[in-house]
């Protein structure tokens, strides 16, 4: 394959495979300074690479009117709520089992699509939600099935997790008009800036800065990770990508990220692979197959 042909499926690789490590980089960070401090110097270092992008993309271009609201709307969804509650809930849920239901969204927005957007919903498609479903409690009760039965499985931060699967739904279901006006990285970049600016004020109101110094070498590259690479460069391949392939094509390479978080999981955090996850994880990508396929 020609070197400028395959450019495209390397950058949506590029993403997928920093975006199932971004994890366990989250992980590493809260077990140092507070989920607040992490969101907030995440999009601190990746905001001006995606404005770095936008303006070379010539693509820059101020809110109008009632837009403010919107992106508002969408920055404390799409940023400050939901990376809350990936954050927190990494503090209990391990790193392999976040990426696993993270991966249950496209489920929730067919979903959604179906309930708000009067969207056709297939056979198919919800057979594929529901074996997701089965997939993810496969995952969060780790096998154990007694538990199961009477509804006692899972940590806290594994239905936080759940919750924040639910929220980029509504987020993504929202985010469709905005898109029908707005190139996706100009988009993207007043969504992380109002986000930011709606965690700022949290961070600023709890003097949240005295925690930099908590951070040791480990705790730094986790945030470098995560803001450079998880943040901005990752975020300006995945929209190259997609400008050049079919979304289709693109999207499905988002079935390596969970993937991916199990492998580094494993390595980095020690995270064991378990024939439940694996099991629960293949249930799940399966169904989110069968929501995507079109017949």
């Amino acid at each position: 394959m020609p070197k400028l042909k395959s450019l495209p499926y390397l950058e949506a690789l590029f993403a997928v495979v920093v975006w199932g490590g971004s994890f366990i980089a989250t992980k590493i960070a809260v077990g140092q300074i507070s989920p607040t401090t992490v969101v907030w110097i995440r999009f601190t270092m990746g905001i001006p690479l995606i404005l770095f992008a936008v303006v070379i993309r010539k693509q820059f271009a101020f809110p109008k009117g009632n837009e403010w609201w919107y992106f508002a709307l969408l920055g404390f969804l799409g940023i400050s709520f939901h990376q809350w509650l990936q954050s927190n809930g990494l503090k209990t849920a391990q790193a392999t089992t976040t990426a696993w239901i993270i991966s249950t969204s496209p489920a929730f927005i067919a979903v959604l699509g179906w309930l708000v957007l009067k969207e056709k919903l297939k056979l198919h498609q919800s057979l594929g939600i529901a074996l997701s479903m089965c997939g993810v409690l496969a995952v969060v009760s780790k096998g154990d099935w007694e538990a199961l039965a009477v509804g006692k499985f899972g940590t806290v931060g594994d239905f936080l997790i759940l919750i924040s699967s639910v929220n980029w739904a509504v987020f993504s279901i929202l985010s469709r008009r905005g898109l029908k006006s707005h190139p996706s990285t100009r988009m993207t970049l007043w969504v992380m800036t109002t986000g930011w600016l709606f965690t700022s004020v949290t961070f600023i109101a709890g003097k949240n800065y005295t925690e930099f110094l908590q951070l040791d070498w480990r705790g730094w590259m986790a945030m470098v990770y995560l803001g450079i690479l998880t943040t901005g460069l990752a975020y300006i391949a995945w929209f190259s990508a997609l400008s050049q392939l079919p979304a289709a094509q693109t999207g499905a390479f988002l079935f390596i990220e969970p993937l991916t978080s199990m492998v580094v999981a494993a390595n980095v955090l020690g995270e064991k692979i378990t024939f439940a996850s694996v099991l629960g994880g293949v249930v799940i990508l399966v169904g989110i197959w069968m929501v995507n396929k079109v017949k």
